[in-house]
């Protein structure tokens, strides 16, 4: 069933997804080579309490983390390690941030220092991909014009679409109904409406978009070991258009 948001309802996601947007902007000064996922995590976790928040995703069905640190060929789900980050590294941060029982989902993906021309344009292509399903969350569209426009943009440039992993719907729990493929024909799925609150997060590899799941049951990894990134904002369906609203 899908649960369609009150605005005073999308408001109080909305003010979660100012403190998560926060959260993001302070890692984005923080991540460099030889700094760990490890404090990473802790330091998530210290933002959000300051802030009056904490992170829903730990706990969620057993997992230990405030954040999901996934590098290089990490997909998503990546566990902060101890290990510190290198030069050239890319790494996706994804956090859900609970405030007062309403919740907000952002992930974003950081160069290392100086990283490869390649791994620069796989972050420029995924992040873009992000905002072109974005145009799509617009009420009488469907979800599959959001898949398509993903796709297709993604596709062209040279990439592959991961297709394990899909956006959700979001409010007083983590995951909702619809799911939101990255890939698929324009036309199909159900029909967006104003109410509807979503996370879009492509995630675009390299090489294939076949995936393997390490021994921890959750770390997701490209099968042929390429670089994989991933993009991700929280959106509120309105009658004025898609507002996003984990906007940093």
């Amino acid at each position: 069933m899908i649960i369609l948001k009150t605005p005073e309802e999308i408001e109080r996601m909305r003010a979660a997804g100012k403190i998560l947007a926060a959260c993001h902007r302070a890692l984005a000064k923080r991540i460099r080579p030889g700094v760990t996922t490890w404090e990473i995590d802790q330091f998530v976790e210290q933002f959000l309490a300051k802030h009056g928040a904490t992170p829903e995703q730990k706990g969620y069905q057993g997992y230990p983390y405030a954040t999901c640190a996934s590098v290089n060929d990490v997909i998503c789900h990546g566990f902060p390690t101890k290990e510190p980050l290198k030069d050239g590294d890319i790494v996706t941060i994804d956090m859900v941030v609970n405030l007062d029982g309403w919740l907000a989902d952002s992930a974003w993906s950081y160069a290392v220092g100086n990283i490869s021309p390649e791994a620069k344009r796989l972050l420029q292509v995924t992040e873009k991909a992000l905002y072109l399903g974005i145009e799509q969350a617009v009420p009488g569209n469907r979800v599959g014009d959001i898949s398509h426009a993903i796709q297709s943009y993604a596709e062209a440039q040279g990439y592959s679409v991961v297709r394990d992993f899909t956006g959700h719907g979001i409010g007083q729990r983590i995951h909702e109904e619809p799911y939101i493929p990255h890939f698929g024909p324009p036309g199909r799925g159900p029909r967006l409406k104003e109410g509807m609150v979503i996370t879009i997060e492509p995630m675009l590899n390299v090489g294939s978009y076949h995936v393997k799941i390490d021994e921890d049951g959750w770390t997701a990894r490209t099968r042929d070991g390429k670089l994989s990134a991933q993009y991700e904002h929280t959106i509120a369906i309105t009658a004025d258009g898609p507002v996003i609203l984990t906007k940093q």
